[in-house]
């Protein structure tokens, strides 16, 4: 068997996609289980999601992040919110030339009549939240002051070519898994 067979063998395709919550946790742990069992070092990701839970967002990217599986993950159309963290987790980034990704602050509704004491544990939690999921923001990528600016108050959108020169992505490319390879839903 030759160096180039072995490399494939140790490689597969994927493609995940949905809301980011506790299903989506499932699949993912359930997934790299089967990765682990079938020898994969590295697995190639497409994701599709505007975004979800946060804490299940970090949790995907800690459990991804310090995995035996080598993440290389992709955006082929939008990765929005919470999945932007959890698509900071590929060791590897890319995105297709028409992708977009959005971040943005955590937010939150109150129920209607909400005590001062609710909402006051409210923003503490979306504070809590912002603080954490900045902080791996901050790690992986580099935004112009003016974009932190936009992050701080609306939705920042970033294009492919944005997304580049902010380090999110390693370069501008297309999800696109070699003849005869195996596609696998998450």
């Amino acid at each position: 068997m030759s160096e180039d067979q072995t490399k494939h063998e140790k490689e597969a395709w994927f493609t995940l996609s949905g809301d980011v919550n506790s299903d989506m946790v499932h699949r993912v742990f359930e997934a790299v289980g089967h990765m682990t069992e079938d020898g994969i070092e590295r697995a190639h990701v497409l994701v599709q999601s505007n975004g979800g839970y946060v804490s299940d967002g970090l949790c995907l990217y800690n459990f991804m992040s310090n995995s035996p599986v080598e993440f290389v993950m992709y955006n082929g159309g939008a990765v929005a919110s919470i999945a932007v963290i959890m698509y900071l987790a590929g060791k590897k980034r890319y995105a297709s030339e028409t992708a977009r990704f959005m971040v943005h602050k955590s937010h939150a509704t109150a129920s209607p009549g909400s005590r001062p004491d609710a909402l006051n544990i409210i923003v503490e939690g979306l504070r809590a939240d912002d603080a954490r999921t900045e902080s791996i923001l901050r790690k992986h990528i580099e935004l112009t002051p003016d974009q932190w600016a936009i992050h701080q108050y609306s939705d920042l959108h970033l294009n492919s070519r944005d997304a580049k020169s902010a380090r999110m992505i390693d370069d501008v490319a297309d999800f696109a898994p070699p003849k005869g390879a195996i596609l696998r839903n998450i």
